[in-house]
């Protein structure tokens, strides 16, 4: 029997690529669905696909009970702004749960629905993202090479004319200028967001600048991965003036001139389009590890990611696929509720992103 998967915003800039792929597998029966139905129609058709009118904040309990999906991906940001009332209604469905969210305290409590999500037997996926899913891939992966990780130091650099949305932008805004914190040298440090402005030089993409983001990584490594001293995560825009343009707002936000950015989001969304021209569709990821390696010698491995053509925002669908396709065949029996974590490993995650115009260097 074919498994429901229901994609919350499945017609938008991540939930299409997730449709169309989960589309191409016959034994799942796909419902792309949100707030206008001529959108979902439209794509439901392309990909021959159910499609639904939903809106995940009027009744949504009552929509699962229509569609009685086995799987529901919630891809429908920004999440910080909406609790677990998606999560809570599938658990009480039986409907297992991902969502693509990468802000740190929705990622990381999670957890609060674990033992509700046991009790029904489902599994509750929070961050099936780029951050921390392929970070901790990625950590899991090379720890073995180390006595003790110490540092890890990792950032994304977008392209100017990459897909971007509203809510991304948004939940960006949301911590833009504002404190957070991180472990640096073993103590709890203060940071802002978008600030300490810094450069990289990546392969092929060449010098991009960088400025720190808060990602629900720098809670969950520290603990994952106990001997690390050290966790910073950058991220940057490909054009220098727009992305120092975001760093003196930043200031603004911490002098407590601006206090409610993301309040502009569509404003700066749509003012940063008027630069696409200036841009190429070219984004990269960069992650180095430091620490002792098994004869207690200093050690350093850098994992460099080159996505071309546009498709860098593809990167942070595949969790989701991937962990729907498991679930619906049967390879992860799990139950609970947590961030995406040991969920996926880097060989996996690699492998699906072989399908597109992405390469990586490891050394």
């Amino acid at each position: 029997m074919k498994k429901r998967v229901l994609i919350i915003g499945g017609y938008g800039n991540f939930g299409r690529f997730i449709s169309k792929r989960l589309a191409q597998d016959d034994a799942l029966d796909i419902v792309v669905a949100g707030r206008s139905f001529n959108k979902a129609q439209q794509l439901a058709n392309e990909i021959n696909a159910t499609p639904f009118t939903l809106d995940i904040h009027d009744g949504f309990l009552g929509v699962l009970e229509q569609i009685h999906p086995d799987i529901v991906i919630h891809t429908s940001g920004p999440f910080q702004q909406q609790g677990y009332s998606v999560a809570e209604a599938c658990i009480k469905m039986g409907a297992h749960y991902i969502d693509l969210a990468d802000g740190r305290e929705f990622v990381v409590g999670i957890d609060r629905l674990d033992s509700a999500a046991r009790e029904s037997d489902v599994l509750i996926v929070s961050g099936a993202s780029s951050v921390p899913c392929l970070t901790s891939a990625l950590l899991d992966q090379y720890q073995s090479e180390f006595s003790a990780l110490e540092a890890v130091d990792y950032g994304i650099t977008t392209a100017q004319k990459t897909t971007r949305g509203l809510a991304t932008t948004a939940a960006i805004l949301g911590y833009t200028g504002k404190p957070f914190t991180t472990v640096i040298d073993g103590c709890e440090q203060e940071v802002y967001g978008w600030q300490n402005l810094h450069a990289r030089k990546y392969t092929e993409l060449g010098w991009r600048l960088l400025g720190s983001c808060d990602v629900p990584d720098l809670t969950l490594f520290p603990k994952r991965y106990p001997s690390l001293k050290t966790v910073r995560f950058y991220a940057g825009l490909e054009l220098p003036f727009v992305h120092v343009t975001l760093w003196l707002i930043s200031w603004l936000v911490r002098a407590g001139l601006w206090r409610r950015l993301e309040r502009a989001a569509p404003l700066l969304l749509k003012t940063s389009f008027l630069f696409d021209c200036l841009g190429t569709d070219n984004s990269g990821f960069h992650m180095k590890i430091s620490g002792m390696d098994k004869e207690q010698k200093p050690k350093t491995v850098t994992f460099e990611l080159l996505a071309k053509q546009g498709d860098g925002p593809f990167i942070p669908c595949l969790p989701a696929i991937l962990l729907a396709k498991k679930l619906a065949y049967g390879q992860l029996c799990q139950t609970g509720a947590q961030p995406c974590v040991g969920l996926i490993t880097k060989d996996e995650y690699l492998n699906a992103l072989s399908e597109l115009h992405i390469t990586w260097t490891e050394r």
